[in-house]
């Protein structure tokens, strides 16, 4: 049960280091504080409350204590909270005054990114945006464009000017040296402190030739240019904690790659397309896509210059709506479940494969982007003070699985009713259906409501918009929609088991300002809440719908009813009329199983007659 756990002695006692991890499928044990000045160390196993007393020759400092796993990855360095902690500066004073480089800046967790930096570190010198023309929009158009949106009315209420802090610089993830000019690279070189990169395509069905250039190529482009940087402190690359899916335990190390990178690159590079796509299944081996397949190349990239950066790896799970910042359920795309969600709430999506006993491990874009920036922080001023301590251990990079599911779980089977019931309350416009999706782990169930559910719906509106003359389009929606929740099938069906002792050592060593201000203890998450929000968020962010309009929305969803209470009694008068009412057979078993129901209900009232 306690295989793997690792001791420190701190004056006469034996503390056990298994912190922050899970100790075995009923419960975990978590080394949540050093408790100033009280001599106590504070554990929790679930919502239980200990304090071990310790010596007090225990309380010193405890740097260099940290335990270096044996494949050379770094697992937990620090016991939480002690006084290294309190000998750090601030998050927010570490980035005053520097300059950081930010790619994927654009996207979903790049833009929270952007705006918590600029809030929660006012003093942030510049942030360097790498971004590229899109869709007919020049560079500075798409960060004019991303500064005018909801997200950033905070940062806009209290410094107007923030814009003024926010450097565009053109790039191109697909092109050598990524496309930046000389004179870009010169400026970056010279001026940048913090790297955080985010920037990844997300598509589970991306190309392979093309998923390896923007995960893995560009990722060590950039790590090429990060290395001509003069005063570079951190490198924070955000990975995904499904890069590993494939083993069923997950711990805070970089695992070997499936092939050497460099290897595939060159291998790849003369084949044609159709032969890549041909062979792609046998390369990506028993991983799902190639989005884990290239991530877990990229971790691989990132590992080889641990040793000439200073560098800390994000694994995050799936990432949804923030939970407290800037607002409560904000998230501004259809991906992974915000569309599942959204294909719900309109009476779309009916039924869906997964295991209601699963584990969805959810977790917020703003608990997210707060472990980000406070590894970002811990990386370059704990490596800073080590080397000034005279440190000859070996540089490692420092990986942070960002999850829910071993803290603080939450199942299918209950986002499922807390969505159902969250749009039920506060419907979206112009439904489709009343919602009222069902989650199977059956194939054939599954496949039988797909039919009955989708198809045959979708053929039937699509034969009304034809007859009117109009362009038939629901059956290429469910066409859409099935390919996209089949990409997400793998993760739905099964449980992964992820260690976060470095998250929770992270944790520790912030002061209790920045705990507040960089939230990400996922055990404050109230699951029921934050989906109501999700949901809420999807109407208001993704869809642009008001809520002044719930009312008539509500009035919609009553609409629709009605018709299913009017189609449902046609249906049966129907069958009646054609089945029943021409056959003496049937009519007998039709009477013979009304006769029993009626038979079951006279019992049942003469027992609770009698009970009573």
């Amino acid at each position: 049960m306690y295989s793997g756990c690792k001791y420190v002695f701190l004056g006469s006692r034996k503390v056990s280091w298994y912190a922050a991890t899970e100790v075995s499928f009923c419960g975990f044990y978590r080394l949540c504080d050093w408790s100033r000045g009280s001599g106590h160390l504070h554990t929790g196993a679930g919502n239980i409350s200990q304090h071990i007393p310790l010596e007090p020759s225990a309380e010193r400092d405890l740097d260099g204590l940290g335990e270096q796993a044996t494949d050379g990855n770094t697992r937990l360095t620090d016991i939480s909270g002690g006084t290294e902690g309190r000998s750090m500066v601030s998050i927010p004073e570490y980035y005053a005054g520097k300059n950081v480089l930010i790619t994927g800046a654009t996207g979903f967790m790049g833009k929270v990114l952007v705006e918590k930096l600029l809030r929660a570190c006012p003093e942030v010198r510049a942030l360097y945006l790498l971004v590229r023309p899109k869709a007919g929009q020049s560079m500075e158009q798409r960060v004019s464009d991303m500064m005018t949106c909801k997200l950033f009315d905070r940062v806009r209420e209290v410094n107007p000017d923030f814009h003024l802090k926010i450097i565009p610089i053109s790039s191109e993830l697909t092109q050598p040296g990524l496309a930046i000019s000389p004179e870009d690279v010169e400026r970056l070189s010279a001026c940048i402190n913090v790297v955080f990169h985010c920037a990844a395509t997300i598509r589970f069905d991306e190309p392979l030739k093309h998923a390896l250039q923007l995960n893995v190529i560009a990722t060590q482009q950039l790590l090429s240019l990060a290395k001509q940087m003069q005063h570079l402190e951190a490198f924070v690359h955000i990975s995904t904690a499904y890069a590993n899916c494939n083993r069923k335990h997950i711990d805070e190390v970089i695992y070997p790659p499936p092939v050497e990178p460099k290897k595939l690159i060159d291998s790849l590079e003369w084949m044609d397309d159709s032969i890549v796509r041909d062979i792609t299944p046998r390369l990506i081996g028993d991983r799902p896509n190639t989005y884990t397949y290239t991530k877990a190349l990229a971790e691989c990239v990132v590992q080889q210059e641990q040793d000439k950066l200073n560098i800390a790896i994000i694994r995050p799970s799936i990432v949804g709506a923030s939970w407290q910042e800037p607002v409560p359920g904000w998230i501004d795309n259809f991906n992974g479940p915000s569309g599942v969600f959204i294909a719900a709430g309109k009476g779309i999506l009916r039924t869906m494969r997964a295991n209601n006993d699963a584990v969805a491990d959810l977790v917020p874009v703003d608990m997210v982007i707060n472990l980000t920036l406070a590894a970002g922080w811990y990386t370059a001023v704990h490596r800073r003070k080590t080397e000034k301590q005279k440190d000859e251990r070996p540089k490692s990079a420092l990986v942070y699985n960002c999850t829910t599911g071993g803290i603080n779980p939450f199942h299918w089977g209950q986002i499922e009713h807390h969505v159902m019931s969250s749009f039920k309350r506060n419907p979206l416009e112009q439904a489709f259906r009343r919602p009222n999706a069902n989650i199977t782990s059956n194939y054939l169930m599954n496949q039988y409501w797909i039919l009955v559910s989708h198809k045959f719906p979708a053929l039937i509106y699509d034969f009304v918009l034809r007859l009117s003359g109009q362009k038939p389009q629901m059956m290429r929606i469910f066409n859409r929609l099935h390919k996209a929740i089949g990409l997400l099938e793998y993760f739905s069906s099964q449980d992964w088991e992820w260690n976060s002792e470095n998250m929770s050592m992270l944790m520790g060593q912030l002061t209790p300002e920045d705990r507040r201000t960089f939230n990400f203890d996922v055990r404050q998450l109230n699951w029921p809440e934050y989906i109501e929000n999700y949901c809420i968020g999807t109407k208001k962010y993704v869809l642009n719908e008001d809520m002044s309009d719930i009312p008539a929305a509500r009035q919609h969803l009553r609409k629709l009813r009605n018709i299913r209470y009017t189609f449902n009694t046609l249906l049966v008068v129907f069958i009646w009329r054609v089945f029943i009412a021409r056959s003496q057979m049937a009519r007998n078993i039709w009477y013979f199983v009304v006769s029993l129901c009626f038979k079951f209900l006279s019992y049942f009232r003469a027992s609770s007659t009698i009970t009573k």
